[in-house]
């Protein structure tokens, strides 16, 4: 039995050893791994703002990142008086 939603760069074989991997895990191992993923995802975009504006320090990457992650309005709530700066 096939899952819905297999990555098109992912055979069927290969997609069927994946989820059979993950459904052998205990719930806190596939916990620990989404975990893991978001640090991963977070980490990459604080990279990529740091990448696209050498300026920033890092206080203005936190205020990018929380931008990208929530939006305009939250962060001026959260910024008021500081500018909105681009992620």
């Amino acid at each position: 039995m096939e899952a819905p939603g297999r990555p098109e760069d992912t055979t069927p074989e290969a997609w069927a050893a994946q989820l059979a991997l993950l459904r052998r895990m205990s719930g806190a191992q596939r916990v620990a791994i989404a975990f893991r993923l978001t640090r991963l995802a977070r980490d990459a975009a604080r990279a990529g703002i740091r990448a696209r504006h050498a300026e920033y320090v890092e206080e203005e990457v936190r205020r990018a990142f929380f931008r990208l992650l929530h939006g305009d309005e939250p962060t001026r709530h959260v910024w008021p008086d500081r500018e909105l700066l681009d992620p």
